[in-house]
């Protein structure tokens, strides 16, 4: 759950880099909620509809971010995500990068969020 909530707390923040762990917990709970919200919609017909378009407004921005920092961890843009839009490629492609290891030592995004945790002693 925590790193979930650093995700949001970072919701408009493109710049850095974004561990693996910080990205699949943070697509891990946002999966969850829409499923849940998914079946309050199909069980109340009414606002259900209205109730997913909301959360998924919500969740746009650091969903957008936290993608961006994960590519930057692997050495790659940001740009990389619109990659995503080409049908099966794209979304394989993108797999792929978000689930490869950090690239070692800072690179031109920042330093690597794993090795500083590493480091913590305290």
């Amino acid at each position: 759950m925590s790193w979930f909530l650093e995700a949001l707390k970072k919701y408009a923040v493109f710049s850095g880099r974004a561990r693996r762990k910080e990205y699949w917990m943070y697509t891990l709970f946002i999966t969850i909620i829409y499923i849940v919200l998914a079946i309050i919609s199909s069980a109340s017909k009414s606002a259900g509809i209205a109730l997913l378009v909301i959360f998924y407004l919500a969740i746009l921005l650091p969903s957008l971010a936290v993608g961006i920092r994960r590519l930057h961890d692997t050495g790659r843009s940001g740009w990389w995500l619109l990659f995503g839009i080409v049908p099966l490629v794209g979304g394989i492609t993108l797999l792929v990068f978000t689930c490869l290891d950090s690239q070692p030592g800072p690179n031109k995004y920042g330093p690597n969020p794993k090795e500083a945790v590493a480091g913590y002693a305290g």
